[in-house]
């Protein structure tokens, strides 16, 4: 009986020693991560990503291309406001195409490495790299890591939640998150080929407007310059109140200037987007890129543009920083309410 048990305890012990050699630690879940995205001449990949804006979330569909190394593609389209937009990235420079406007803008920035990006493989796991306190956990099916962000605006969303698939150490979903752990984005990829294969012109400019007006056709008109007002939900929490509305008639239509007086003053301007005609350059921006979510905008020092939903919108402030900026560009997609 006595040696039956001891030959029993020492199965266990093996079972338990095999089990602690096959389990992974994070920093050999790290090394892998960072051999695959190094050894990794491309990849294409689809992602829901849902953010958390104003009263109801809103769900976009990404598409992302990446050839090694600076190539870049990543179109963003919202399928129920029939819009997309479209990072692009190649020799001559980093554009953001609206297809709908037929609009182009050229950036000189060095987007991607700048900030984190949500639904980028290289980047989620550069930004694993640099938190030397990012923490790891395991599940049955994925590898998890806690790490800060890179954001610009990182004290609204300081964290995120990073999901790999075992099997392959593709990405399976983020969570970014703000100070409280609200989950504010969410990325849900559904497949990656680490093989893909591209062609010469795939990330040439004017080959993507053109595709992406085939799937979603440029506007037809814009005759009707009518369009909502929007107010920004976070001016009071910035000290701003609203102290103007004024409507000033252009060629087009109208432009709605608001202004807010306070400790953050700030003076927003909106005004419905026009088709231009035809393609010829881009317009080159001034500014970095800055991913708002549901669009992308231009940031300076001093003010943020984008467009959204068909109206161009421009925040100009002295007294705002660019992460204040940000979030109340942010918060300008939620109610219509004053």
């Amino acid at each position: 009986m006595k040696k039956k048990l001891v030959v029993l305890v020492a199965a266990l012990m093996a079972i338990v020693m095999l089990a602690a050699c096959g389990a992974k630690s994070q920093e050999d879940v790290l090394k892998d991560l960072t051999a695959k995205a190094e050894d990794m001449k491309g990849y294409k990949a689809k992602a829901k990503m849902t953010l958390q804006v104003g009263d109801e979330p809103q769900t976009y569909e990404v598409d992302i291309w990446h050839n090694d190394p600076n190539y870049y593609r990543v179109n963003l389209s919202n399928p129920a406001k029939e819009q997309s937009q479209m990072i692009l990235r190649n020799d001559e420079g980093v554009f953001v195409l609206t297809p709908a406007l037929n609009k182009s803008f050229r950036f000189e920035s060095d987007w991607p490495n700048n900030s984190s990006q949500a639904y980028l493989f290289e980047s989620l796991v550069q930004d694993i790299e640099k938190d030397k306190e990012a923490k790891f956990t395991e599940t049955k099916s994925h590898y998890v890591f806690e790490t800060a962000t890179r954001y610009q605006n990182s004290q609204m969303l300081p964290v995120q939640e990073i999901s790999f698939n075992k099997k392959d150490l593709t990405p399976a979903s983020v969570k970014v998150m703000d100070a409280d752990r609200n989950a504010l984005v969410t990325v849900e990829f559904s497949e990656m080929d680490t093989k893909a294969a591209f062609d010469k012109n795939d990330f040439d400019m004017k080959k993507n407007m053109t595709g992406a007006q085939l799937e979603m056709p440029v506007t037809a008109s814009v005759g009707d310059s009518e369009f909502s007002v929007n107010y920004p939900l976070a001016a009071a929490e910035k000290g701003a109140e609203l102290v103007e509305e004024k409507e000033v008639k252009t060629e087009d239509g109208k432009r709605v200037v608001l202004t807010y007086d306070g400790e953050k003053s700030f003076t927003l301007v909106q005004e419905k987007s026009t088709v231009v005609p035809a393609v010829t350059v881009s317009t080159t921006v001034n500014g970095e890129i800055q991913d708002l979510g549901f669009t992308v905008a231009a940031m300076t020092d001093r003010s943020i543009t984008w467009t959204y939903d068909g109206v161009d919108y421009m925040l100009a402030s002295n007294d705002l920083t660019p992460e204040e900026m940000t979030e109340i560009a942010q918060s300008v997609q939620g109610s219509m309410v004053k």
